[in-house]
């Protein structure tokens, strides 16, 4: 974990998104709490993240996401260098797959 964000006020930000229960919920505080830029940047990032764990091209990634190779780079490294947080989501979200069409 980065030192430099683990503060009270990441912490307390990080609470309050653990108590989102719907994607409904999630798009009304993420709206209200992001610009429409940063948000979309985000989930920019996340797809980028779920293909290249998929096998996919920088060049498919690019044409498809409309990321930059520079930002398909900082994901990459970030997926093979760093804290296991996409792995972690990926992990979860596999898992509740079979959940989900119960």
């Amino acid at each position: 974990m980065n030192k430099k964000i683990k503060t009270s006020a990441v912490d307390h930000l990080f609470d309050a998104v653990l108590q989102l229960k719907t994607p409904e919920e999630c798009y009304a505080f993420f709206e209200d709490l992001c610009t429409v830029n940063e948000l979309l940047s985000l989930s920019q990032r996340f797809e980028v993240a779920s293909m290249l764990k998929e096998g996919k091209t920088y060049l498919d990634i690019a044409e498809k996401t409309g990321a930059s190779t520079a930002t398909i780079s900082r994901v990459n490294r970030s997926l093979n260098y760093g804290n296991d947080g996409y792995e972690l989501v990926f992990g979860r979200m596999a898992e509740n797959v079979g959940t989900d069409q119960k």
